[in-house]
C-alpha cells in the first residue's frame, strides 16, 4: 500500500494548513471557544467557501468524492490547530447520516444546505444509559397520525446547543438493545417539545443533554427505511472515530513538537535540559507513540475498503485503543517534561491535552473499545 499522499491530497492538506495557521493562535481559539456558540461563523464560513464540508460526500451527493483519506488530511489539520468549529458533528456525522439514510430529495435539500456551510447538524444519538454501545436506544418514536410522536433523552449531544437540526435516534420496535428497530428523524432544535440544556466540556468544545417530550414530527422528517438504520448509524460512527483518530494524531504532532522545542530552549545547571539522557528517552518514547498512532490513523481512514463490516470494525476499536493509549501517553509526558509551566492555561500545550482526554471520550473511550476487539476476536469467522 502507497503511504504517501497524492498531489490533490498534499494540495488539500496545504489549503487547510493556511487557514488554520492563520486563524488559531491560542488567545482566538479561545475567544472562539468561549463564545455563546462555541466557535466562530466567521472561520465555518471560511470552511465553506473553501469546500471542505464537501469532502466527504460522493459527486452524485453534490460533493468532491472524497474518501477516509481526505478525510483524514482534513482533520488532523484541524487538530493541530484545535479547531473547535463542528466539523465532526455536522459534516462527518450528521451529514454522512443523511447521505446514507436520506432519499432524494432529503440528500438534495440537506446536504446542499450543509455542503455550503448554511445548515449546523448535531446527532442525538447517545443516551444516559447506553454508555458507548450504539445498538442501546431507549427513546421512542411511536406512529401519531400521519407521523411519529417522539419521548427519551440524549445525551452529551455535540454542538447540539448550536444546530439547526438533530438526527434523532428512536426505536420503532424491539427491545432497548436491538440492532433493530432504530430510526433516525430529522427534528429542528427549537419544535415544540424539545428542550436543550448546554454545556461547556473539559476542552472548550460545546454539548447539551437533549430532552424530548412529546415531539410531533411529519413522515417526511423520517430518514431511510423506518427501523432499519442501525447499518448506517455503525458505518458512520465508524467513519467519525477514524476522523477523531486523524484529529488526535494532529493534536498530537502540536504536543512532540511544542515539547521537543521546549527541551532546546529551557536550561537547568546553565545547559538545555534536553541534554540530559532520561528526559532524551521520554522524548523518544513520546515520538514512538505517535507514530504508532500515525499508523492506525491511516488504518483508521482505510477500513471502509475492509472486506466485511466485521473487519472493518475490528480496525476502527484497534485504532482507537492504540490512540487512546497513545494520546495519554503524549499528553502526560509532554506536561510532566515542562514542568509546572505545562498546567498554565497561557500555554498552549495543555489545551492540547485536554482535546486528547476529550477525544478518547468521543464515540466509545478506551476501555470500551478494548473489549469491542476483544468480542470480535473470538467470534469465529462466518
Amino acid at each position: 500500500m502507497d503511504f504517501n499522499l497524492t498531489d490533490e491530497q498534499r494540495m488539500l492538506q496545504e489549503t487547510v494548513s493556511r487557514l488554520v495557521s492563520s486563524e488559531y493562535d491560542i488567545e482566538t481559539r479561545h475567544r472562539y471557544a468561549a463564545s455563546e456558540e462555541g466557535f466562530s461563523r466567521d472561520v465555518w464560513s471560511q470552511l465553506a467557501d473553501l469546500g471542505l464540508f464537501g469532502v466527504p460526500f460522493s459527486e452524485e451527493a453534490g460533493g468532491f468524492g472524497g474518501g477516509g483519506v481526505e478525510l483524514m488530511v482534513v482533520m488532523q489539520e484541524f487538530g493541530r490547530g484545535l479547531v473547535v468549529e463542528p466539523f465532526l458533528s455536522t459534516v462527518v456525522l450528521g451529514g454522512g447520516l443523511i447521505e446514507a439514510l436520506g432519499n432524494n430529495g432529503q440528500r438534495e435539500e440537506y446536504l446542499g444546505q450543509v455542503i455550503e456551510g448554511s445548515l449546523l447538524l448535531a446527532f442525538a444519538h447517545g443516551e444516559p444509559d447506553s454508555r458507548y454501545n450504539l445498538q442501546q436506544v431507549e427513546t421512542r418514536a411511536e406512529k401519531n397520525g400521519g407521523g411519529y410522536r417522539l419521548n427519551g433523552r440524549k445525551a452529551v449531544v455535540f454542538n447540539g446547543d448550536s444546530a439547526d437540526k438533530l438526527l434523532v435516534s428512536a426505536r420503532t420496535s424491539g427491545a432497548a438493545r436491538d440492532a433493530e428497530g432504530i430510526s433516525v428523524f430529522l427534528v429542528d432544535r427549537t419544535a415544540p417539545g424539545v428542550t436543550v440544556r448546554a454545556y461547556p466540556n473539559i476542552d472548550g468544545t460545546h454539548a447539551a443533554e437533549v430532552y424530548l417530550d412529546n415531539v410531533d414530527v411529519g413522515a417526511d422528517a423520517l430518514l431511510g427505511e423506518e427501523g432499519n438504520a442501525f447499518p448506517a448509524i455503525a458505518k458512520v460512527a465508524r467513519r467519525g472515530i477514524a476522523a477523531l483518530c486523524a484529529e488526535a494524531v494532529g493534536a498530537m504532532e502540536q504536543a512532540v513538537e511544542q515539547t521537543l522545542e521546549y527541551l532546546k530552549q529551557r536550561k537547568q545547571f546553565g545547559v538545555p535540559i534536553g541534554i540530559f539522557q532520561a528526559l532524551q528517552h521520554q522524548m523518544v518514547d513520546m515520538r514512538i507513540a505517535l507514530e504508532e498512532a500515525r499508523s492506525m490513523a491511516i488504518m483508521a481512514a482505510n477500513a471502509d475498503q475492509a472486506e466485511s463490516p466485521e473487519e472493518a470494525e475490528r480496525i476502527v476499536h484497534a485504532a482507537k485503543v492504540i490512540i487512546g493509549q497513545a494520546g495519554r501517553k503524549v499528553a502526560e509526558s509532554a506536561i510532566q517534561l515542562h514542568g509546572g509551566i505545562g498546567m498554565t492555561w497561557e500555554l498552549p500545550l495543555p489545551h492540547f491535552a485536554k482535546r486528547l482526554v476529550m477525544i478518547d471520550h468521543v464515540l466509545g473511550d478506551t476501555d470500551y473499545h478494548l473489549e469491542r476487539f476483544s468480542e470480535l476476536m473470538e467470534t469465529p469467522a462466518a
